[in-house]
Order: structure tokens, then sequence, then C-alpha cells
């Protein structure tokens, strides 16, 4: 009640100064500020002020009936909340919404028709809630694993390429010009450039600088989500950035050999076992100069 009647004196400009510096410390003062702002702003079209007045004087007069100024203050206020009540609803239906998963964490979160989504780390996932179950677009920006649920057609969108479902498993990456995709359950149709493909339960495909390349799947479900992280011919930057990626680290490489491709997996929980994998496997020596950058320098 007393929040109500510090607005009402607000909007009329009756606060004392000790209730001026109350209101501008309320956590909603920003947005009450925002929305007299705007509707200070708001102007009426032109009309016919002669037409207007023969009108007025050709009615009946009738004793004229006084609003106390409280309540005009009240009715204004209310106007505000009422104001304020839409903006939030139209902000949460049409605004886009984002998740995000930061290096060295993952999140899982569900979507307006309950489909689930676990986003890898350093990834982004945009959607809109406003008719979702008839457009359930989303823009991916990094890596991503899908359960969807049954409804109409399911699209994940990337800068690499496009892939529609239909009630289905499967998980996405799109990593600088590399695109992953593996179906573990379903069915899932991938457009990249100018190639459609469709793939089925336990497929997958890749995609690097314009070329496809054939995947072998040997997992029920994408290997990260069980803290591992799991590479198909892919050269030793790419393995780099993925490792940065899981724990938040940054990595110096001093090798000449950055063209061979490495498949297999490493853990994506313990940083001295991963190392000890890529030192051995690419001939390198690891130092940890700080607690959070690595140098591998050749042997």
């Amino acid at each position: 009640m007393k929040k109500n009647r510090l607005l009402a004196k607000w909007l009329n400009n009756d606060l004392s100064a000790d209730e001026l510096a109350e209101f501008k410390a309320s956590p909603d003062f920003e947005k009450y500020q925002k929305i007299k702002n705007y509707t200070e702003h708001l102007e009426v079209g032109d009309f016919n002020e002669n037409a207007m007045l023969a009108n007025i004087l050709n009615q009946k007069k009738e004793t004229p009936k006084v609003i106390p100024m409280y309540k005009k203050w009240m009715f204004r206020a209310a106007a505000i909340l009422v104001l304020a009540l839409g903006i939030t609803f139209a902000m949460k239906v049409f605004v886009p919404e984002t998740q995000t998963a930061d290096f060295g964490k993952k999140t899982t979160f569900l979507l307006p028709d309950n489909s689930e989504v676990v986003l890898n780390s350093g990834s982004e996932l945009n959607y809109r809630r406003w008719n979702w179950d008839n457009n359930r677009n989303l823009e991916l920006n990094g890596e991503a694993y899908f359960r969807v649920a049954k409804g109409r057609k399911f699209e994940v969108h990337t800068n690499l390429g496009k892939v529609t479902v239909l009630g289905t498993q499967f998980n996405v990456k799109a990593r600088k010009n590399r695109f992953d995709i593996v179906c573990y359950e379903g069915r899932v149709k991938v457009n990249y450039a100018d190639s459609q493909i469709l793939l089925t339960h336990g497929q997958g495909v890749s995609f690097e600088n314009g070329k496809q390349i054939k995947m072998e799947i040997t997992s029920l479900k994408p290997e990260w989500t069980d803290n591992q992280i799991a590479f198909y011919k892919e050269n030793i930057r790419t393995l780099l950035d993925e490792v940065e990626r899981q724990y938040n680290i940054t990595i110096e490489l001093n090798s000449k050999d950055t063209i061979s491709l490495f498949t297999g997996k490493l853990p994506a929980n313990n940083l001295d076992v991963a190392l000890q994998i890529i030192s051995t496997t690419y001939h390198l020596e690891a130092k940890k100069v700080s607690k959070n950058k690595i140098i591998l320098d050749e042997k």
C-alpha cells in the first residue's frame, strides 16, 4: 500500500526529498522511470476545436463530477502497473531466449514442449517461445545434445548447416569449419551447402572445409555427457580448442606438426591425464606456467 502511495505521489511530482530518495532506491524504480518517459512522449491526433465546442454547448448541462486528486493518482498508478505487466509479458513471449554454457561447464534445460537440451562447454542456443509448437526453430553456436519431444518439424540452424528432425535424439556440433551430426534415435535430415543427407539410428556424418567425412559411431549417446571428449580424425589445434573449452584454460602450442589427425577419447574431468595422452601422441612436453595456462613444447 505504501509503495502504491509513493508511486502516485511521484507521478504527481509531490514527493518530499526523503520520499523521493526512498522511491528511487526501490528495485522497480528504473522500470517505472522508463514507462513514465515513454508515456510523457505520447501524442494524440489533431481534432476540430469548433466542432467539439459546439457539441459541448448543445449537451444538457450537468453537475460536473469531481474526482478526488488521490483517486487520479491511483488511476494513473494502476495504468502504469498494467502497462508494466504487459511489457514484461511481451518481453518473455516475443524476445528470443538465450541459453549458454560457459567454458568448463555444461547446461541442461527444457524447451517449451519439454524437449531436453544439454549444451556443451562454450556453446549458446537461441529460440523464441512465441508459437513454439508450430515453429520449433533454434540457432546453435557450439555443441548440443537434443532429446526431442514428438511434434511438428524441429530445426537446428548453425552457421555451417541445418538439421531437421521429427522426434529423436541427436547431437550437433558446429565449431569453426567443422560440422558434426550424430543420430542416436529416429531420423535426422542434414543440410550442408548443396548436400542433403538422411541419418538414422547409429549413423553420423562430419563436414570440414567443404569435405564430407564418414563417422563411426560406437556409443549410445554423446561421450561428452559422460565427461569424455571424443575426436574423429581431427587435427591437434581442433583437439586443443576443445580441451580449452572443457577445462576453461589456455594452451600454447609450439609444434611443427599440426596436420596429424587424432581419433580417440580424452577425459573431460582429469586435465593431467588428458595432457599426458596428448603429449604422448604428439611427442610433446606439457608445462603448467600458471593455474589456467599450459605450454606444449616439442621434445
